[in-house]
C-alpha cells in the first residue's frame, strides 16, 4: 500500500494521517513506536513528547519493583491522555543467572576490580540483592492497564495474555527470527516487532542463543511478514524516513526507533551518552556481554576492549548487570564515556535531531515524500 492507496490517506499533503494496522488499533497519527529504553533510560518526558507528535511512546519498566511500576504509569497518565506502552523483560534461559557461587563471585570481582579502583569505588562484599520478580511485575502491569503491554526475551504466560485481552491491553512481542515470530503468533500475541541485528541495546532472542539470530532487518522483515498474519513492526537500523519507507514497503505496519530517541534531550540518558551518539566513533558498534551478561549492541569503548577476551567468564544477567550498575553510574557521574555502556544501533551515523518532535517530523516528511513518488 502506497501514497493515497492505504498507508497514507489525505485530502491535502499536510493534514492527512497514516493508515496502518498499528495506527488504527491505537488511534495514532503516525505508525511509529518509540523503542522502550531499558535500564532507566526511558523518561516520562520522552513518552509524552512522542505522544504529542502522534507516535506511541514506550517506557521500559523491567528494572522497577511493582509499586515503582505503578507510580510510573500514574506519572505517564498525568503527562498524556494518549496511549502508551509499558515494556517488561520475560524470564529467558540464555545467560540468566540469579545466583553465584563464592568462587565465581571472587573471580568476577577480580576481573572488575580495576574499574572499581579507577572510579574510586569499594568492591561489593556480597552478591547484589535479588532482581524484581517478573510475575509480580506482570501483575502490577495488569493493574496499571496501559494501552500496550510490550515485552522482550520471551512470551508471557497464557493467563497473563488472556487477562490482557479481557482488559483491552494490546500485546506486543519481539522476534529476532521467523521461528520466534511464529511462536508469538501461536501464543495469541496481538502484534510483534521484528528486531533486526542492526538494533542497539540487548538482542532479544528467546528460542535460540542470540548469535543464532543475527539477521539484518531487511532480510528478516519480509520473511516474518510472510510467515505470520498478525501485524509486524520493523526495528533495527531505522533512523530516518528512508528506513521507514523501506520497512513499510516490505510489509511492516509501523516502525520502531530506539537509538534516534535515545539521542533526544527528553530521554533519561546522560548528556555524555547522548553526545556520544553524534560522534564519529558511534559508527563503531560491537555486540558484547561485558556490561550486563546478555548480548547487546553498543559503541566500542575501553570497557569493552579490556573485558572482551574474558566475557564468557563473567556471570549472566541479571547478576553481572547488578555488579556493573554502580560502575556505570560512577562513569556517568565522572563523565567517563570510555567506561559507560553506550548502547547504540548501527544507524547512529544517520542521526540529525536532538528532540523527539524534530525526529518524528523529519521521519514523517521524508517517508511521505518517498512514498509519494511511487
Amino acid at each position: 500500500m502506497l501514497w493515497n492507496t492505504g498507508l497514507w490517506n489525505t485530502g491535502t499533503r499536510n493534514t492527512g494521517s497514516w493508515d496502518t494496522e498499528l495506527t488504527r488499533r491505537l488511534g495514532l497519527r503516525l505508525p511509529v513506536v518509540q523503542g522502550p529504553l531499558g535500564g532507566g533510560l526511558s523518561s516520562v518526558a520522552l513518552v509524552g513528547a512522542v505522544a504529542d507528535a502522534g507516535g506511541l511512546g514506550s517506557f521500559g519498566v523491567h528494572h522497577l519493583a511493582p509499586q515503582a511500576l505503578l507510580d510510573t504509569a500514574a506519572l505517564l497518565r498525568a503527562r498524556t491522555s494518549a496511549p502508551f506502552a509499558l515494556n517488561l523483560w520475560m524470564p529467558c534461559a540464555y545467560r540468566q543467572q540469579k545466583h553465584i557461587e563464592p568462587v565465581q563471585f571472587a573471580r568476577t570481582l577480580e576481573l572488575l576490580a580495576p574499574f572499581y579502583d579507577e572510579l574510586g569505588l569499594a568492591l561489593p562484599e556480597a552478591p547484589p540483592a535479588a532482581w524484581p520478580d517478573e510475575r509480580e511485575q506482570m501483575e502490577a502491569l495488569l493493574e496499571a492497564r496501559p494501552a500496550v503491554f510490550s515485552f522482550v526475551f520471551g512470551i508471557p504466560p497464557d493467563d497473563v495474555l488472556r487477562r490482557c485481552r479481557q482488559l483491552g491491553i494490546l500485546t506486543l512481542g519481539a522476534a529476532t527470527t521467523v521461528a520466534e515470530a511464529r511462536a508469538l503468533e501461536a501464543a495469541g500475541v496481538d502484534m510483534l516487532v521484528a528486531s533486526g541485528a542492526e538494533a542497539g541495546g540487548h538482542r532479544v532472542a528467546f528460542l535460540e542463543p542470540p548469535e543464532r539470530g543475527l539477521i539484518g532487518l531487511f532480510a528478516l522483515l519480509p520473511q516474518v511478514v510472510d510467515a505470520v498474519q498478525i501485524p509486524v513492526i520493523g526495528a533495527g537500523g531505522i533512523a530516518d524516513g528512508r528506513g521507514m519507507a523501506a520497512a513499510l514497503l516490505l510489509g511492516a505496519q509501523g516502525v520502531q526507533l530506539g537509538t534516534a530517541f535515545l539521542a533526544c534531550e527528553e530521554s533519561a540518558a546522560s548528556a555524555v551518552q547522548r553526545a556520544s551518539l553524534f560522534q564519529p566513533q558511534a559508527s563503531d558498534t560491537v555486540l558484547t556481554r561485558v556490561f550486563s551478561g546478555r548480548l547487546a549492541r553498543g559503541i566500542h569503548n575501553e570497557f569493552v576492549e579490556r573485558l572482551q577476551t574474558v566475557e564468557h567468564s563473567l556471570p549472566g544477567y541479571p547478576l553481572l548487570n547488578s555488579l556493573t550498575a554502580e560502575l556505570k553510574r560512577a562513569a556517568v557521574a565522572r563523565q567517563r564515556p570510555e567506561l559507560m555502556s553506550l548502547w547504540s544501533g548501527q544507524s547512529a551515523g544517520l542521526l540529525r535531531h536532538r528532540n523527539a518532535g524534530a525526529v518524528l517530523a523529519a521521519l514523517e516528511g521524508q517517508a511521505q515524500a518517498l512514498l509519494g513518488r511511487l
